[in-house]
């Protein structure tokens, strides 16, 4: 009797130490892209990180089911880059909507590709 007891207070213990807590965003594949990106700067691995950025921006099912802090501002700077200047503002503009806090480094990156 006292081993049962002893076994299921393990079992109860071990249990209650597993979570499935879910995530708060849903990344995809960003850190994979984003590292390939960052190693290669190859104009492919560019393309398949703004395609990452763009399934984000439209699927998040994370808790918050909203874009991650900053995936705007990264995905709008790219977009800039790629001449993609209105786009690239509106992403910008989203990031200060969604994260006020960023206002400050957004308005510099904004000012700077002013028209």
């Amino acid at each position: 009797m006292k081993k049962i007891a002893i076994l299921s207070l393990m079992l109860i213990a071990l249990a209650s130490c597993t979570t499935t807590v879910p995530s708060l965003y849903t990344w995809n594949n960003y850190s994979e892209a984003t590292y390939n990106y960052i190693k290669s700067r190859s104009d492919a691995d560019k393309v398949a990180l703004m395609k990452t950025y763009d399934v984000m921006i439209k699927k998040q099912a994370g808790l918050r089911k909203c874009v991650p802090p900053g995936v705007y501002a990264d995905y709008g700077f790219l977009l800039i880059q790629a001449g993609e200047t209105d786009k690239g503002r509106d992403m910008l503009n989203k990031e200060i909507e969604l994260y006020p806090e960023s206002k400050t480094l957004i308005a510099h990156l904004l000012n700077s590709t002013a028209k």
